[in-house]
């Protein structure tokens, strides 16, 4: 179904320094919060914009004696993550305790999975351009609960605490350092974004904090990547810094810049990059020193004793593979191939799957290009104007399938299709009923059309004269009649007429 992407391997993103080039290398540790009305191992509600501290249970508050209880629904939602990003999915995974102060978990340690995670290795495909993609390794895919906030600005002296996010089901999907610039590692968290609404696994607003990156970043002299493929050998990579808690594309591709420039600027000083994790400052558009990186042994990892090793069956998994929707790569490969589209329509109409879906209700058992041109142009293009959402459309896909519908019957022209349109938007209604009750018909009694064109040609015959020394602007006559009959008369009946009668 991909047969028409061509995969290369990733290009060097050169960064010049005052005494050299760089290269750039990224990898990324994406945190999507599971698409589950319950939390990983309790009851407690997810719902985002609760009154602060209104979702806890007394697990997740840490009540002496709270034993925490998997959550089945994650556990099936990761699998599916892991199915739709052709991963290996383990049948035996285990949670682990990570022992570190969080000011906002009341446990004083994560539940998460280290040393046996749920999903084995995978891969995204990451579109560059036209028919050119890339592939993006994935080393594994993590179940972990999520921490709580903390407030800082509610009062001068204290801050506050609110536990809803406490608990919260997390997929960290670990990325192999295969990205090689900003543009490519902001495409990277696109496609797992759109990935993963497809499967209906996370809803990917960032916004909200529900999908969000840690971008690891270095930077090396050329030719250095190439001996880390050779090798696998990461110190070819250079010493990496970490980018905390990134939640936007344009974000991520500035601070990977201003990171990536900082560590040069280092280099070429004769310093050494210092590992550590650091902040992305929006307003100063800089990158800050949080903390020195820690290690996994800094974690003091061990197996949590209040959960067994999760075992799943191959049966169970498979059930949930047969369930499977269509993903975005194949959905365009198949409107390019069945419905004639270009490719850069088909990824647009791809792009969400709300888009998708809408797209498809307008096209069925109707020309598929005509359509897009129509969702594109048209509803596309007023969503955007009046910042709206396909989901927020005043017009319905079956509405402007109706729309399609007259065109193609001959009912109406383009020109009042699009008057139509307006209507639609702004009233409602049923397109054939609006047509017929306010008289939008076209015009294709050939009879009306030719009383129209004679009298225009007999009214102006200084310009029958121009039109036939240039044939060209016989269209100024085709505008008039349209215009005379109010955009009704069939506007090919027209050309042919006016063409006729100026004999062209």
């Amino acid at each position: 179904m991909l047969d028409h992407l061509s995969f290369t391997a990733p290009e060097p993103k050169t960064i010049a320094g005052a005494r050299g080039d760089w290269e750039l290398v990224i990898g990324l540790e994406v945190h999507a919060q599971v698409a589950s009305k319950a939390k990983l191992f309790s009851g407690a509600s997810t719902e985002f914009g609760s009154e602060p501290n209104s979702n806890v249970a007394f697990v997740d508050a840490a009540m002496p004696g709270m034993l925490p209880v998997i959550n089945e629904f994650c556990v099936a939602q990761a699998v599916r993550t892991g199915l739709g990003l052709k991963a290996a999915i383990n049948l035996t995974s285990a949670f682990d305790r990570k022992n570190y102060f969080y000011p906002d978990l009341p446990q004083g340690y994560q539940i998460s999975q280290l040393y046996a995670p749920i999903v084995g290795e995978g891969e995204v495909i990451v579109d560059m351009g036209p028919g050119v993609a890339r592939r993006v390794r994935i080393e594994r895919i993590h179940l972990e609960q999520d921490a709580g906030k903390s407030i800082h600005d509610m009062d001068p002296n204290m801050s506050f605490v609110d536990l809803n996010r406490t608990g919260v089901a997390l997929m960290e999907i670990v990325s192999r350092p295969d990205l090689r610039g900003p543009e490519e590692a902001a495409a990277y968290v696109a496609k797992l974004r759109q990935i993963m609404r497809y499967l209906g696994t996370c809803d990917g607003n960032m916004q909200n904090g529900n999908l969000r990156a840690d971008v690891n970043v270095s930077v090396c002299p050329p030719g250095a990547y190439e001996k880390y493929q050779e090798t696998q050998d990461f110190s070819h990579l250079g010493t990496r810094c970490e980018i905390k808690n990134m939640n936007s594309l344009r974000f991520i591709q500035a601070a990977i810049d201003f990171e990536a420039r900082r560590q040069i600027a280092i280099l070429e000083d004769g310093g050494k990059v210092v590992q550590e994790t650091r902040l992305y400052d929006p307003d100063r558009g800089e990158t800050r020193s949080m903390r020195s990186k820690e290690e996994a042994h800094d974690y003091r990892y061990f197996p949590d004793p209040d959960l067994l090793p999760l075992e799943i069956e191959q049966a169970w998994v498979d059930a949930i593979g047969a369930s499977m929707p269509e993903l975005p790569d194949e959905k365009k490969a198949r409107f390019v191939q069945d419905l004639g589209l270009s490719e850069y329509d088909a990824g647009v109409l791809t792009a969400e799957v709300e888009s998708a879906d809408y797209f498809e209700a307008v096209a069925r058992g109707r020309d598929g290009k005509q359509a897009a041109n129509w969702v594109i142009n048209e509803l596309f293009g007023r969503l955007n104007k009046e910042g709206l959402s396909v989901e927020t459309a005043p017009v319905s896909a079956a509405q402007l399938g109706g729309v399609i519908d007259l065109i193609a019957r001959g009912d109406i022209s383009g020109k009042i299709a699009k008057d139509l349109f307006e209507i639609l938007w702004t009233e409602g209604g049923d397109p054939a009923a609006i047509v017929e009750a306010r008289g939008m018909k076209q015009v294709t009694d050939l009879g009306a059309i030719e009383k129209a064109v004679d009298e225009i040609i007999a009214a102006n015959p200084t310009q029958v004269e121009k039109a036939k020394a240039n044939p060209k602007l016989a269209g100024w006559f085709v505008g008039q009649v349209l215009k005379a009959t109010g955009g009704k008369a069939n506007p090919a009946a027209v050309n042919q007429l006016v063409a006729q009668k100026l004999g062209l």
